[in-house]
């Protein structure tokens, strides 16, 4: 539906040519706007209402005063896991968390994983690679992503949120206090759950239209076949290059599996490969510029750095793996 309309608005409305890349990259700058304001107004809603009736400080508290032995992690990697996101559409969900309280390791985990390993990701990359790379790659983005989580959890890093964020939590808690004190009918809390839905939106919304104005630029003006010359060739810096080539990209997994495998036919090194792959699907800079209303840039800055160190090891990682058995069977 959102797409029909991107189509209608830039093809018809717009009457600008299919093929040219202005055209491909308003089409993608309409869609993603739309999809993600409403995505985020949608679980703004979602939330307030679980956190009117099952305050998520309950939550939040159990979860700091209970050891789980990484089960919080896991749970947060596998539910990022099942929802269909890229790194700009998953950001909302992760909003939603950070203001309800939640510990910021957990949410950061299913920031990772919600694009990494998404179904769209795990289909494409099964029906290219294999069952058994497939089974690899999922493994190692959930490790990833809880290790990720981990690791900044015991940073320590909540002062580096915003104060946005800190008010927005603050805000939420006295009135979810004042509904059960006064005990307020739903009908009565639904009328202001959704102004203060309204108002995240209004305060995020400038960071997702600069965001997703970057990706669509880079969506359609970056010619397909742009990096192929720089990771064509096997030496020990092609897998961090390829990460820092893929950072700045905006993709999701349907458009960046092809290009993964262009890249593995033409004898690029999968493990270098897939590090491409999930530099772009996991991290980007309109990510970043989302995650400015939520999060400092020292903080997003460190938040990107471990998911790339992590990124670049597995690639490193994928590479033995995948070389070792070529060599077994070589000389099997």
């Amino acid at each position: 539906m959102i797409q029909r309309f991107a189509d209608w608005l830039v093809y018809d409305v717009f009457s600008l040519e299919e093929t040219s890349r202005l055209a491909i990259a308003v089409n993608f700058f309409v869609y993603d706007s739309v999809k993600i304001i409403l995505l985020l107004f949608t679980i703004s809603i979602i939330m307030g209402i679980i956190n009117a009736y099952f305050p998520i400080e309950r939550l939040r508290n159990y979860l700091s005063t209970h050891k789980l032995y990484g089960l919080d992690y896991f749970l947060a990697a596998l539910f990022g896991g099942i929802t269909p996101f890229c790194s700009c559409s998953s950001v909302p969900l992760f909003i939603g968390f950070v203001k309800g309280g939640i510990p910021l390791g957990v949410t950061l985990t299913f920031l990772i994983s919600s694009p990494l390993i998404s179904e769209i990701a795990v289909a494409m990359f099964l029906g290219t690679f294999g069952i058994k790379a497939t089974l690899i790659y999922i493994v190692s983005g959930m490790v990833l992503s809880m290790i990720a989580g981990f690791v900044l959890g015991k940073m320590r890093l909540e002062s580096l949120l915003s104060n946005w964020v800190k008010n927005a939590q603050r805000e939420s808690s006295l009135q979810t206090k004042a509904w059960e004190m006064e005990k307020t009918p739903f009908l009565k809390r639904l009328p202001i759950i959704a102004r203060d839905s309204l108002k995240i939106v209004k305060g995020v919304l400038i960071y997702i239209l600069i965001g997703i104005g970057i990706g669509a630029t880079m969506h359609g003006y970056v010619p397909e076949g742009f990096f192929e010359n720089y990771l064509s060739s096997e030496n020990w810096w092609g897998v961090p290059l390829a990460v820092l080539v893929a950072v700045p990209i905006y993709a999701n997994a349907a458009g960046v599996v092809p290009i993964v495998e262009v890249f593995v036919a033409k004898g690029i090194p999968l493990g270098t490969a897939i590090a491409f792959m999930m530099a772009i699907i996991g991290l980007s800079i309109p990510e970043a510029t989302m995650l400015k209303k939520v999060m400092t840039w020292r903080l997003i800055g460190i938040f990107f750095g471990v998911v790339s160190l992590l990124i670049i090891i597995l690639g490193y990682l994928f590479n033995w793996i995948f070389f070792s058995e070529c060599f077994k069977s070589l000389n099997g």
